[in-house]
């Protein structure tokens, strides 16, 4: 039961991180053609056409690195339970592919409490800052969004991640399922 609510939570963060990177690649391609039309209506490239594009705001997306930034963020966090729960973090093995199950186990084992101190860590800071960026008001230059709302949304990712580690840890430790 855990482990399917585990397996559960790692999709549906892996879920809402393509979502939300698609939406950026979107919005990244969307303002570069609006760009582009813009500065093609200046240079009066487009004829008639310009002058009505440009009467409708036709352009780049303000802000669009802002949101970029904020999204890829909260992106990495959605996909790292994931890649936590299957074990798909780059690794060397040239060394390791020489030495016996067990001496892997350990390894594996090694760096899956590790992963989960180094994420609970992660988390921590994150928590810290985003109330730091809360109580202090900042936001964005350009769309003044409130910067705190990235730091929650990659806290919550860092969350499920923290859970996942902490639950492979667990696994790993107690040798009771095999990731």
């Amino acid at each position: 039961m855990l482990h399917r609510a585990i397996h559960g939570l790692a999709k549906l963060m892996a879920l809402l991180g393509g979502v939300v990177l698609c939406l950026l690649v979107t919005t990244v391609c969307v303002s570069i053609v609006g760009r582009m039309l813009n500065g093609l209506a200046h240079d009066g490239a487009l004829g008639a056409v310009g002058p009505w594009l440009l009467e409708r705001g036709v352009g780049p997306i303000n802000g669009d690195f802002e949101l970029v930034e904020a999204g890829i963020a909260f992106a990495i966090f959605a996909f790292l339970p994931l890649t936590q729960l299957t074990g798909s973090h780059a690794s060397v093995d040239i060394f390791t592919n020489g030495l016996g199950p067990r001496a892997n186990h350990l390894i594996a084992t090694f760096w899956s409490v590790v992963m989960a101190l180094a994420i609970l860590l992660i988390s921590w800071r994150l928590f810290v800052g985003m109330q730091d960026k809360m109580r202090y008001g900042e936001t964005t230059y350009l769309i003044q969004f409130p910067i705190w709302w990235a730091y929650a949304a990659s806290f919550a990712a860092a969350l499920a991640t923290s859970i996942v580690s902490l639950y492979c840890a667990a696994m790993r430790l107690t040798g009771k399922r095999k990731i």
